[in-house]
């Protein structure tokens, strides 16, 4: 393997495993001080030992995920240099915000929050709980910021070989990166949503000691995650919309599209053969439904993959199979989110429904990994759309480098995976304290 391919394999590594880490903390963060907030409005102690038993789990997730972030900004250095000396007047400055701004902010006051039980009032702490949140939130802004900048490049300037800025308001209101960023955000408060669905539902059919207070959190959390599942919909189509106008050839690897036309059909069951350049399976088409999903017109033009040079076409396959397995578990978080709702107000949920829900936990971080391989193989073959190919961004630096670099990154991630897993199992298992 070159050096290219090591180094966006250690780059996907890092980001996946990091991954583990985010969108449980952003998502945990909202439902903790929604929580609090419910303490401190009806000073009902179980909702304090909700806020209590939650946050020590989002402390967990937060104390290991630090590292791989820290261990990810570096490989823009190390094995992306190119990269960085061309866009990093742009890139860095964005990245510059997120660490320190939003990163020190959410760190502070998440110190202050976890010390703070008996020397802030209830409302101070509470305070602090918000703050936790909003950090986090827009620390996850600046970062798809870049990223957007990356699929739409905008706000520059060409000047000496390299991308300088021009416009920062170009960059920061850019509409792709605030489409990415409205679905990535919804994912993850989903996720924390079902993560307090599937642990609330291991206890309350396994420990009859917790049942009220797990019960209380299901029905929590329930109205919640189908509210989200919904919203996550929207906010794809609004992302699909944005591929369509910004990044046609992505769209097209997403669908399986090889032929430009207009009134696109969508099919049910299809199957892209890059070799062939045609779909060796296509059947049940929807008349139109690509096109209307594409620019809510069912008569309007879907460009083909065929209408772009073979060198600027991402991988198809795994980029339409990615496309489609977030599709799939999008639509299975509608139907058991809906399930847990007309649930909730049940003395006991569905049996099975609590046998179901501590086993969807791991579906929304396989949904989100699917999104980004979507989202990042998609973009391919650039690092920048249009103005920076992948195979001029990558560092001067032997490949054997790069490969002992990448099992030691997988060695090293593995151990914080599993200790982070572990954690969380043992802590949501043992339950809240004083019950």
């Amino acid at each position: 393997m070159d050096a290219v391919l090591l180094s966006r394999l250690q780059f996907a590594v890092a980001v996946f495993f990091h991954f583990i880490f985010v969108p449980l903390t952003l998502g945990l963060s909202l439902l903790i001080a929604w929580m609090e907030t419910k303490y401190v409005r009806t000073h009902d102690e179980t909702w304090l030992k909700h806020t209590k038993f939650w946050g020590k789990l989002f402390l967990i997730n937060f104390t290991l995920g630090v590292v791989t972030g820290i261990t990810l900004e570096f490989q823009f250095g190390t094995n992306w240099s190119r990269y960085s000396e061309y866009v990093g007047d742009i890139f860095g400055a964005l990245l510059a915000i997120e660490a320190t701004v939003a990163f020190f902010m959410e760190s502070t006051f998440l110190a202050v929050w976890h010390f703070g039980w008996k020397k802030l009032s209830p409302k101070a702490h509470c305070i602090c709980a918000w703050l936790v949140f909003i950090a986090s939130n827009i620390s996850a802004l600046w970062i798809i910021l870049a990223n957007g900048f990356m699929q739409n490049p905008t706000g520059f300037v060409l000047n000496n070989g390299r991308a300088e800025l021009e416009s920062f308001l170009q960059v920061v209101t850019n509409p792709y990166a605030w489409g990415l960023y409205a679905h990535q955000l919804a994912t993850a408060w989903m996720l924390g949503a079902f993560f307090v669905l599937g642990v609330s539902a291991w206890h309350i059919r396994r420990n009859y000691h917790f049942a009220y207070f797990f019960t209380q959190s299901f029905r929590f959390a329930a109205p919640i995650a189908l509210v989200l599942a919904l919203l996550i919909a929207l906010t794809g189509d609004i992302t699909g919309q944005n591929a369509a106008q910004m990044q046609p050839a992505k769209l097209a690897a997403m669908e399986g599209h090889w032929e430009t036309g207009t009134n696109v059909p969508f099919y049910i069951l299809q199957l892209p053969d890059e070799e062939k350049e045609e779909n060796s399976i296509e059947a049940l088409g929807i008349p139109g439904l690509l096109s209307f999903l594409s620019y809510h017109d069912t008569n309007a033009e879907v460009k083909g993959l065929k209408d772009f040079p073979k060198e600027d076409r991402p991988p198809v396959l795994a980029t339409f199979l990615s496309f489609r397995v977030m599709i799939l578990l999008g639509g299975l978080f509608i139907l058991v989110a809906a399930w847990s709702f007309f649930q909730r107000k049940k003395e006991i949920p569905d049996p099975r429904l609590t046998a179901i829900l501590p086993w969807i936990i791991p579906l929304p971080y396989f949904a989100i990994f699917a999104g980004w391989a979507v989202s990042e193989i998609g973009r391919q073959p650039w690092i920048v759309y249009n103005l920076m190919r992948t195979s001029d961004a990558v560092s001067p630096v032997p490949a054997d480098n790069i490969l002992i670099s990448l099992i030691g990154f997988i060695a090293v991630y593995a151990v914080l995976g599993i200790l982070d897993i572990f954690l969380l199992i043992k802590y949501a298992r043992k339950g809240p304290e004083g019950v």
